[in-house]
C-alpha cells in the first residue's frame, strides 16, 4: 500500500475512530481511523511511501512516552 497524505502532523492530538492517514491499495483509496486516542508522536511512513501490509504508519502515545525503534 502506499501513504496518500497524512491529516494530522508529529505532536498533534487525535482521538480514537478520528481519521489519521490516506491510504491507497491496487483497488481502493481509505481513510484509516485512530486505534487510539493521545498524541502522533511520530509519523514512520512518509507520504509516498510503499508500505507492506502490517508494518507500522506512526506512533500514537503520551507526550514524553518513549518510542520504539523503527
Amino acid at each position: 500500500m502506499r501513504v496518500v497524505r497524512w491529516f494530522k502532523k508529529e505532536g498533534s492530538k487525535v482521538t480514537q475512530g478520528e481519521p489519521v492517514v490516506e491510504l491507497e491499495t491496487d483497488k481502493v483509496n481509505y481513510e484509516l481511523d485512530s486505534p487510539a486516542a493521545g498524541i502522533l508522536l511520530k509519523i514512520v511512513a512518509a507520504v509516498d511511501a510503499e508500505v507492506p501490509v502490517g508494518d507500522p504508519l506512526g506512533c500514537i502515545g503520551r507526550l514524553g512516552e518513549t518510542l520504539p525503534e523503527f
